[in-house]
């Protein structure tokens, strides 16, 4: 079994709270290392990043609807 080592990465509230289970941290930590572990020419996160692009286009995201997101996000104007 490859060494683990512990990382910290900010995360929702709920989130840390369901990981607090230590079960859970261990699957989770499973799941980020199969997908982050390296490939010749084949990046998973880019691969993530891309689907999530094409989902949030599909269900009507538009470049300037996340800029204005963004920029109230940035502003304090959004909740969270």
């Amino acid at each position: 079994m490859p060494e683990t080592v512990d990382v910290a990465i900010p995360v929702e509230a709920e989130a840390a709270r369901a990981l607090a289970d230590a079960r859970k941290r261990e699957a989770v930590g499973r799941i980020v290392s199969r997908l982050l572990r390296p490939q010749p020419g084949h990046d998973p996160l880019l691969d993530a990043m891309r689907r999530l692009s094409t989902d949030a286009a599909a269900k009507g995201l538009t470049p300037a609807i996340l800029e204005r997101e963004l920029a109230d996000h940035t502003a304090g104007r959004c909740p969270g």
